[in-house]
């Protein structure tokens, strides 16, 4: 079973965790290790969580998967951007960015995303948004099909920064 809630300073070691874990397992192998270890120790360090969980324009839902306790085991996070990082190519007036929608790699298949995701969508309405933007790899197919599940479309070409490499990758968006 899987529960959601809000993110609490306590979660900072395990979030760090399973960011720097769920993206060394989906994309470590594409970078060089120059490229790929300062990008995840200065993304998903502690001290970059903690500051992001402060940040009144970031927005995090844990999934956790049940185990008898309080809290259980991380399962997955998402994390919502509540102003765009891409509004010149937005439609609505006031657009939101999913920024980050990780689902530790042990757990994939078992409707976390699928649970976030709703989340991130209701959230963003409740918010008064107009429109849900993200950037998803353009090598990363099963994230495409995810998303355009949920209505998803590609509406620009954008890149990601990995140390010195750049990646290309799609802004997908849709209306709320």
């Amino acid at each position: 079973m899987i529960a959601l809630r809000s993110a609490l300073p306590a979660d900072v070691p395990a979030l760090a965790a399973l960011g720097r874990d769920s993206f060394a397992a989906k994309f470590g192998h594409l970078y060089r290790d120059e490229d790929l270890l300062p990008f995840l120790e200065g993304t998903f360090s502690e001290d970059a969580i903690r500051a992001e969980l402060a940040d009144p324009h970031r927005l995090y839902r844990l999934a956790e998967s049940a185990d008898g306790t309080s809290h259980g085991t991380l399962a997955g996070y998402c994390k919502l951007g509540l102003v765009s990082g891409w509004p010149d190519h937005a439609h609505g007036q006031r657009p939101i960015e999913l920024k980050q929608l990780y689902t530790a790699p042990d757990m994939i298949g078992q409707g976390i995303g699928a649970a976030l995701m709703q989340w991130a969508l209701d959230e963003a309405r409740a918010r008064g948004a107009d429109e849900m933007q993200l950037s998803v790899w353009s090598g990363n197919l099963g994230a495409q099909k995810f998303y355009a599940r949920y209505g998803f479309a590609k509406v620009a070409d954008v890149h990601f920064m990995v140390g010195q490499q750049r990646d290309h990758e799609f802004l997908f968006a849709r209306m709320l």
